[in-house]
């Protein structure tokens, strides 16, 4: 049964309900926090053990890794979303953040193993979502201002909405990065292979 409501479609008795335009969605929390608790799950899935030829691999010139995007989420869970969440809360628009250094991961990472910076974003990413979900975020909360140095005013929603889009935004760069290591070895399959050629859809 399919029933029609301000446009959205739901389906009654099956397992899917979702809007007819599903190009867009608003933001909401628990959906946010659905993607974001499974990241770590997913990346550990997908780069745990693998040979070490495909954790160095980029794509030339000062690209990264996935080993170094690892780094790099760590830095985020450490210094961005949740801190950055706070000084919303606590001052508004009248502190802005503190700068992100996108490229501390190259000096905190030497030395580690891949499966460490998997552990280790693990456990940061696990802590940060319990102390999002201590905050008790209400809609007002949500439309609250803050100001990025560079970007100027935003707001909690939009923050927390960047982080599931970052998180998403590297899962996609790291199975980019890995599959355009083939890029030669596919032959006339690279004309099907988005992925590698860069097409949209």
């Amino acid at each position: 049964t399919i029933l029609h409501c301000r446009g959205v479609r739901w389906y009654i008795g099956g397992a899917m309900n979702t809007q007819t335009i599903r190009t867009r969605r608003s933001f909401a929390l628990d959906e946010a926090t659905a993607i974001l608790a499974r990241t770590p799950a997913m990346l550990s899935a997908l780069l745990r053990g693998l040979p070490e030829g495909w954790i160095a691999a980029h794509e030339g010139g000062e690209t990264w890794s996935p080993f170094d995007v690892m780094g790099h989420l760590i830095h985020g869970e450490k210094t961005d979303w949740v801190p950055r969440a706070r000084i919303i809360l606590e001052h508004g628009d009248t502190r802005a953040f503190d700068r992100f250094d996108r490229f501390a991961q190259f000096e905190a990472s030497k030395g580690r193993t891949l499966a460490s910076l998997l552990d280790e974003f693990a456990q940061l990413r696990e802590g940060n979502l319990r102390e999002l979900a201590s905050l008790r975020l209400t809609q007002k909360n949500l439309d609250r201002g803050g100001r990025h140095p560079e970007l100027g005013p935003v707001t909690l929603r939009q923050l927390l909405a960047t982080w599931v889009a970052h998180d998403l935004d590297h899962v996609a760069q790291i199975s980019r990065v890995l599959a355009r290591q083939y890029s030669d070895e596919v032959g006339p399959w690279r004309a099907y292979l988005r992925i590698i050629n860069g097409t949209q859809g």
